[in-house]
């Protein structure tokens, strides 16, 4: 969605702006030395980037750490009273010039987290669109016919996937839930003990002709999303599904990051890759002498994308070859995912145990 912006050029001023503080860690060094923000990132960093050009007088959109329209103009404008390329991009020079403090740009934080925690960020970027915290709060509604979606990776009714997350949810903070839903807490417990069919038709009797939900539930599901301990669940529920993009890795012969954020994607959006998926897959790489795993990855993205739901397969394509290829559009967002997320080619998993070296995953 875009942002408001001035187009003006905001007078020079005399302000002082806080430099940047980013996590302390430790980049990869491929992805230093081509750090930028542009169309389509996501995160922190440009939340610093939206308030900075906001104090400068550029900016009059949301921080809400999306990379719009609203915000590349912005840039833009910034740039072209300093005398920068006005590309809208944000590089080395831009961040030192709106950072004055600041020596170098740093990269994305989610660059340096651990590969399972890296995976599930890219993926909660195609499914919500925006970035953590709030995607774990993201709510939507029955476009789909799954009744409703919630949180990072929009676990549902329609395939059962969101009332044990809700379930374990209650049983570990009871409290919790009676807070954020108030004189609603009996009515929610109901609907999340309740049968898939009664739950769908609960969902869709709160939700506009548009699949938008109505007040109070879609503002009291995102307070619920924003609790530390319901994006902990979230996480620890992501942990399964990592582990069969783990099993399908090993299946297929796979061992970079690259691979494991496909086969995580496919596993959250299409479940698996069946046996006669897997055989034209194997036919393709053997009739094209693919050996590579950077030549066989779009094969796997292009056939796994062939066997959707006919209606779905335009965006699981985009999806998945932006994964293999590592760059590409989705959602009409841009995406360079070594870049944004820090997954490249390098090993993510050990051939010896077919396990990551460091598996851990974070809210």
């Amino acid at each position: 969605m875009p942002h408001q912006s001035s187009p003006r050029h905001a007078a020079r001023r005399d302000v002082r702006r806080p430099r940047y503080h980013p996590p302390l860690r430790t980049p990869a060094p491929s992805v230093t030395s081509r750090i930028f923000y542009a169309r389509g990132a996501l995160g922190p960093e440009v939340a610093a980037i939206q308030r900075a050009l906001r104090e400068l007088g550029h900016y009059l959109g949301p921080i809400d750490g999306i990379f719009g329209g609203g915000t590349e103009a912005a840039v833009r404008a910034f740039q072209a009273g300093r005398r920068l390329r006005a590309d809208g991009i944000v590089g080395p020079r831009t961040w030192t010039r709106l950072f004055p403090g600041d020596d170098e740009i740093p990269p994305p934080g989610v660059a340096s987290e651990p590969l399972a925690r890296r995976v599930l960020m890219l993926t909660s970027a195609f499914e919500t669109g925006v970035p953590p915290p709030e995607c774990f709060a993201a709510v939507s509604g029955d476009f789909d016919g799954q009744g409703l979606s919630f949180g990072a990776l929009q676990w549902n009714f329609g395939q059962g996937s969101l009332p044990p997350i809700l379930r374990r949810l209650d049983e570990a903070h009871a409290g919790l839930v009676a807070a954020v839903f108030g004189p609603r807490a009996r009515e929610w417990r109901a609907v999340v003990g309740a049968d898939r069919q009664e739950q769908l038709e609960w969902a869709r009797s709160v939700q506009t002709p548009r699949h938008t939900l109505i007040e109070p539930w879609q503002g009291l599901l995102r307070a619920l999303g924003r609790t530390a301990e319901c994006q902990q669940l979230q996480v620890e529920a992501s942990a399964s599904l990592f582990e069969r993009a783990l099993a399908l890795c090993r299946r297929f012969g796979f061992v970079s990051e690259r691979a494991v954020a496909l086969m995580f994607d496919i596993v959250v959006q299409n479940g698996s890759v069946n046996e006669v998926v897997e055989a034209r897959i194997r036919d393709d790489w053997a009739r094209l002498g693919a050996t590579r795993e950077v030549d066989r990855l779009p094969i796997v993205a292009r056939r796994r994308a062939e066997a959707a739901n006919p209606r779905w397969v335009a965006d699981v394509l985009a999806r998945k070859l932006t994964i293999a290829t590592g760059t590409g559009s989705v959602h009409g967002r841009h995406y360079n995912i070594e870049v944004q997320f820090g997954i490249g080619l390098r090993r993510g998993i050990d051939r010896g145990t077919g396990g990551t070296g460091d598996r851990r995953i974070r809210a």
